[in-house]
């Protein structure tokens, strides 16, 4: 393994699956963590997550300068695991940030990696028409983040009801 996107739907084992990956490279593992405890919900969550990784993983926190992040990371990791792609993309819009300048920020510290790195995304486009224009914008930029991504990793994996289905690699 060298660059895996994980794609899925919610609660779909992606995040797991990913973990895994990562822990059968190495024992030095960086989890790069985008999303931010905006309530008591998400606070639950994101403690929920740390406690199923085991010690060998350090981890950080990228809302924003997701590429700068990887770049670190991979100087003292085995392998590197980002989770997740679709919150970055809300922060980044929601923050009004220049979604072209952090996209390719984020394509080229991909492109440079130097150890595995897995990449773990939400699909947010096989629903149904968003009846807001922000949220259609979501799903279109969404879209087509993935899209650039999967052109620059050399595997990339759907993972419905806990099973990974092999799109490239």
């Amino acid at each position: 393994m060298k660059r895996l996107l994980v794609l899925g739907g919610a609660r779909s084992g992606k995040s797991r699956y990913a973990q895994a990956q990562c822990e059968a490279v190495g024992r030095r593992l960086v989890y790069i963590a985008t999303a931010e405890a905006g309530d008591d919900e998400m606070a639950e969550r994101i403690a929920r997550h740390r406690s199923e990784r085991g010690p060998c993983w350090q981890a950080m926190e990228a809302p924003i300068a997701l590429g700068d992040a990887i770049v670190d990371a991979a100087r003292h990791a085995d392998a590197v695991l980002v989770d997740c792609l679709t919150l970055w993309l809300s922060n980044i819009m929601l923050g009004n940030h220049d979604l072209t300048i952090a996209k390719s920020a984020l394509i080229r510290a991909i492109g440079n990696i130097s150890v595995p790195l897995v990449l773990i995304a939400n699909e947010v486009g096989l629903g149904i028409v968003p009846d807001n224009a922000l949220a259609r914008r979501f799903r279109d930029e969404a879209g087509r983040l993935h899209q650039d991504i999967a052109a620059v990793v050399e595997e990339v994996v759907l993972v419905a009801a806990g099973l990974p289905l092999r799109l490239k690699g």
